[in-house]
Formats: C-alpha cells, sequence, structure tokens
C-alpha cells in the first residue's frame, strides 16, 4: 500500500509541467543572464574570444533548450491537461522556432564576420534575440509556478 502511495505521487509529480519549467528556467537564466554577461566583462577575454564562446555556448544552449522543449510537451500531454498548457507551450515552441531557425544562424553569421576583421551591418537580431529570450524566461517562470503551485490530479 505504502508502495502504491509512493509511486502515484512520484509519478503525478512527474506529470507535472513545473518541474520541466523551472529546470529549463534555471539553465537558460543561469546562461543568458549570468554566465555570458559575465563572461564579456572579464577584462582578459578579448572580443573575438567572447564571440566565439558565446556562440559555442548559445549553439549548446539551443540544443539542450530544445530538447527541454520535447520534454515540455510530452509531460503536458501525459499531464492530461493539454488544454490547460497549450497556450504558454505554443508560445515556448514558436520562440525557439525564431531563435533557431532565424536568429542563432544570424547571430552566428555576424560573429563570423567580426572575428574576420568585417565590421557587419547594424541588425536587430541581438535585441529580438534578447527580448524573446526575456518572454521565453517569463513564460517558463509562470508555467512552472502555476503548474507547481496548483498541481491537478491525472485526467484518465
Amino acid at each position: 500500500m505504502i508502495n502504491q502511495t509512493k509511486t502515484a505521487r512520484i509519478r503525478a509529480a512527474l506529470s507535472n509541467p513545473g518541474w520541466v519549467c523551472l529546470t529549463w528556467f534555471g539553465m537558460t537564466a543561469g546562461v543568458s543572464l549570468l554566465a555570458v554577461p559575465a563572461q564579456f566583462a572579464a577584462p582578459a577575454a578579448t572580443r573575438a574570444i567572447s564571440l566565439d564562446v558565446a556562440r559555442a555556448i548559445f549553439t549548446a544552449l539551443n540544443k539542450t533548450e530544445l530538447v527541454a522543449l520535447i520534454l515540455l510537451l510530452i509531460v503536458v500531454r501525459v499531464s492530461g491537461n493539454a488544454r490547460r498548457w497549450w497556450a504558454a507551450c505554443s508560445i515556448l515552441a514558436f520562440i525557439m522556432l525564431l531563435q533557431t531557425a532565424w536568429l542563432l544562424p544570424e547571430l552566428a553569421e555576424r560573429s563570423r564576420m567580426i572575428l574576420s576583421g568585417t565590421e557587419p551591418p547594424p541588425s536587430i537580431a541581438h535585441a529580438a534575440y534578447s527580448t524573446l529570450e526575456l518572454v521565453k524566461l517569463g513564460t517558463l517562470l509562470i508555467l512552472g509556478l502555476a503548474a507547481i503551485s496548483r498541481p491537478e490530479p491525472r485526467l484518465t
């Protein structure tokens, strides 16, 4: 009896999208708001080194976030509350699509131009990426806190 109750509680916790959202939030906030800005502030790091490292970091972060998005979509579907969370998941998926297909490739190309000695023309890519990153973080935080503060029983 105790084992079944414990298993049911673990299953309910794992089917709550809050843990995915808050883990994703922490990972993204740590990289985007802390690690990369600190790297550019380091006096010994040249602009070229910082750009090259940032490009590699954001490529790795993007791949990890795509895995987090897929995991979130699976957990939301399994939770039995997909209708409740579809709007927030759609926002996250759209942001990831924009960042993956448009912004990261453009920013990587701009970095390559700078590394080769060419100053790229003005672009809204960095501002757009930063804005979408803040919207994504806000969405993850709101969704995560809402999910853990009002867990709903799994619908069968």
